[in-house]
C-alpha cells in the first residue's frame, strides 16, 4: 500500500513597490542626515548661572551639514565645547562666559545684561539647553526691549519674541554669511549640498512619474486626473497636493457695501 503524501504548493506574493513619498515618510536611513563629519553639538557649556569663565579659540573648523563655522574652544577649566563663531572670530583670541563678561563680539552672557540695541545670536529658548535659535549662517537678533516679564527680541524676520532674562546669548553676528548666493554650476555638487542636511533633491513632479510611483502619476497627459486637496489624516501613500486645504484658486475678495 503506497503512503499518501499532502503537497503544499506555496505562492510566491509579489508585493508593489511603495511610493517615493511613502517610503520617506518612513525615514529610512537612506533618507536622514550623513553623519559621517559630524562634530559635538554646538552649544554653550553646562555651568552655573554664577560661574565666570574665560576661554580660548584653540580651532576653526567645518561641520558637515552646517554653514556657520564652528569654534572649538577650551575653557579655564579644562573644558572644550564647540560654539557658532561670530563675525571676526580668530584662532587664539579669547571670550568671556558669564555675568560679568564684556559686552564684546563673541562673548556670552545672560540676556538681562546686554543692553537695548545690541545684536545677538545663539539664543536660549530655556536656560540651559545651550542656545537653540538664531544659529544659522550669517543672522542676529537685535534685544528691542527690557520689560518685566522678559526680554523683547527683534528678528530678522521682523517678527518679536520674549524669552527669560537669565537666558544667555552670544553677542555678534555669526559668519557664513551669503553661503547660498553662489550658484551651483553641477546637479551633483547640490545634490550633495542637499544630502548633507537630510533634503529632497531632486524634486520631480508628481504628474511626471508613473502611476505606480506617485499618486498624480500616469494617464495621456500630465494632470492630476482627480481632486488634489486630499484629508490631514490620509495614509503616507496619498498625502500629496494640497494637504487639509480650506481654500483653493484665485481669491476674490468682494466689495463690501
Amino acid at each position: 500500500m503506497k503512503s499518501l503524501k499532502s503537497v503544499s504548493h506555496s505562492k510566491n506574493l509579489t508585493l508593489g513597490k511603495r511610493p517615493l513619498v511613502r517610503r520617506r515618510g518612513r525615514g529610512g536611513m537612506q533618507f536622514r542626515a550623513s553623519t559621517t563629519g559630524k562634530l559635538a553639538p554646538a552649544k554653550y557649556p553646562s555651568f552655573q548661572l554664577t560661574e565666570n569663565h574665560v576661554g580660548i579659540i584653540i580651532d576653526l573648523v567645518h561641520e558637515s551639514g552646517r554653514d556657520v563655522p564652528l569654534a572649538k574652544v577650551r575653557f579655564n577649566d579644562g573644558s572644550i565645547s564647540f560654539l557658532p563663531a561670530v563675525i571676526g572670530t580668530k584662532v587664539g583670541s579669547k571670550i568671556q562666559f558669564g555675568l560679568k563678561a564684556t559686552i564684546t563680539d563673541g562673548n556670552v552672557t545672560s540676556i538681562q545684561n546686554i543692553p537695548d540695541g545690541t545684536t545677538v545670536c545663539n539664543v536660549e529658548k530655556q536656560f540651559g539647553d545651550g542656545g537653540s535659535f538664531i544659529k544659522s549662517a550669517g543672522t542676529d537678533a537685535t534685544v528691542f526691549s527690557h520689560e518685566d516679564d522678559g526680554v523683547k527680541l527683534k528678528l530678522a524676520s521682523g517678527k518679536f519674541t520674549k524669552v527669560h532674562p537669565k537666558n544667555r546669548a552670544m553677542i555678534g553676528t555669526l559668519a557664513g554669511g551669503g553661503v547660498g548666493d553662489r550658484p551651483f554650476m553641477r546637479a551633483g555638487v547640490k545634490w550633495r549640498r542637499f544630502r548633507s542636511k537630510g533634503q529632497k533633491y531632486p524634486i520631480v513632479r508628481g504628474v511626471a512619474q508613473a502611476s505606480y510611483v506617485h499618486p498624480h502619476g500616469g494617464g495621456r497627459h500630465q494632470h492630476v486626473g482627480q481632486s488634489s486637496t486630499v484629508s490631514r489624516n490620509a495614509p503616507p501613500g496619498a498625502k500629496v497636493g494640497s494637504i487639509a486645504a480650506r481654500k483653493t484658486g484665485r481669491a476674490r475678495i468682494k466689495e463690501r457695501k
